[in-house]
């Protein structure tokens, strides 16, 4: 017998595509939450059409699709707007990702579908969110990491800015999109009503430049790519071995002290360049050069083995292939088998929140598109007959 899930019992309606959404929509779904995913007919959500393809699966769209179910509901038709009006009018959550304006141009905004269902708790995933005067622009992660300043600091010095290595832009408004949710669920329980929760790209960007934001207001220095290394804590980044980089992250003085345990130099401890965390900031050159002479003895791996055992973070740089079979990561059960129609040895993220008493499954591979549209109608009421009419009226 399966455990429920911490979201057991609720119906969440996912109109969101491309990535914020539909990893919201995940989550909830990994949690026990019923999610319908609504996609377009035809074509479905664009990822299902972007490269890498796994047996003529997008692995884009596998990654972030698991534990829904999937309608096709034509917005242009009437027919099909009533619908979202009506399943709505029963569901706890509904996400949507449109250009600002676009729900209310169907009368399917928030007030309009919050007025038949005051539990309704209706998340909104905007590009810069949906006031102010640049309210139509276009969330896409690259535009946000550029436009909220992320990528002026991302980058080695003097190089051209580039972006991070995944869409942690996306990736965030989507954590926060959930956050608020949940928050929204604890209020609902309390008051019995639902809210309006907005979760923007532009707001993900600016909250993630934290300490450079506040150390631009306290310096008027404006911060600067520094590759792997940070503006704060040193020794703090990627260094040279005897056969490639190792990364070390001595953030608090007591493991500057294990560091200096671990390559046997106490001498460094006494250094008065190099004592406190603020004595190696304003020396890093020295400190660099010193490090590097000591590091290049033993190889990326030997010396991870050594800064483990003294307690100080350390790991070379692993690729993915390194990653998926790691020891810890398959015991924490973070890469899983979701066996596919199409792909049946389907591999993919797990799920990162672990919970004791209510934890999340994966009950579902992601689904073929409207492949449960005619399941999802019925379950709304519709009689055979009345399904048959959506479909030749071109609703679903």
């Amino acid at each position: 017998m399966v455990t429920p899930g911490a979201l057991d019992g609720l119906t969440v309606i996912d109109m969101s595509r491309i990535l914020a959404g539909p990893w919201a929509g995940m989550t909830l779904g990994d949690l026990g939450a019923n999610v319908i995913k609504v996609e377009v007919p035809g074509d479905g959500d664009v990822t299902r059409g972007y490269p890498p393809f796994w047996n003529g699966q997008s692995t884009y769209f596998l990654s972030i699709n698991r534990n829904k179910r999937s309608i096709t509901v034509n917005l242009e038709s009437e027919a099909g707007r009533d619908l979202i009006r009506e399943m709505a009018s029963t569901a706890d959550i509904l996400i949507e990702s449109f250009r600002t304006g676009a729900m209310e141009a169907w009368g399917l905004g928030s007030e309009t579908l919050m007025a038949s269902n005051p539990r309704l708790i209706y998340c909104a995933i905007s590009g810069v969110g949906r006031e102010g005067p640049d309210k139509d622009r276009a969330g896409v992660d690259l535009l946000m990491q550029a436009y909220a300043g992320l990528m002026s600091v991302t980058g080695e010095p003097g190089r051209v800015p580039v972006r991070t290595g995944t869409s942690v832009i996306d990736l965030t408004a989507a954590v926060n999109a959930v956050q608020g949710i949940l928050a929204a669920l604890y209020v609902r329980e309390k008051t019995g009503k639902g809210q309006r929760v907005d979760s923007s790209l532009l707001g993900a960007a600016v909250s993630w430049m934290s300490y450079h934001l506040t150390g631009y207001f306290g310096t008027g220095n404006l911060p600067q790519p520094m590759g792997a290394f940070h503006p704060s804590v040193a020794p703090y980044g990627a260094y040279p071995t005897k056969d490639g980089l190792i990364v070390i992250a001595v953030g608090l003085d007591s493991s500057w002290k294990r560091f200096c345990a671990a390559v046997e130099r106490p001498d460094l401890l006494r250094h008065p360049l190099l004592a406190r965390n603020a004595d190696r900031i304003a020396n890093r050159a020295f400190q660099d050069e010193t490090l590097i002479e000591i590091l290049a003895t033993k190889t990326a791996q030997e010396w991870a083995e050594v800064m483990d055992a003294h307690g100080v973070p350390a790991s070379p740089i692993n690729t993915v292939d390194t990653v998926v079979n790691l020891p810890q990561v398959l015991q924490q059960e973070l890469v899983i088998d979701n066996p596919h129609p199409d792909v049946p040895n389907l591999r993919t993220q797990g799920i990162a929140i672990k919970m004791s008493h209510t934890p999340g499954t994966v009950r579902m591979p992601p689904p073929r598109l409207g492949e449960h549209t005619d399941e999802i109608l019925a379950e709304f009421g519709k009689s055979a007959e009345e399904i048959a009419v959506l479909h030749a009226e071109g609703a679903v």
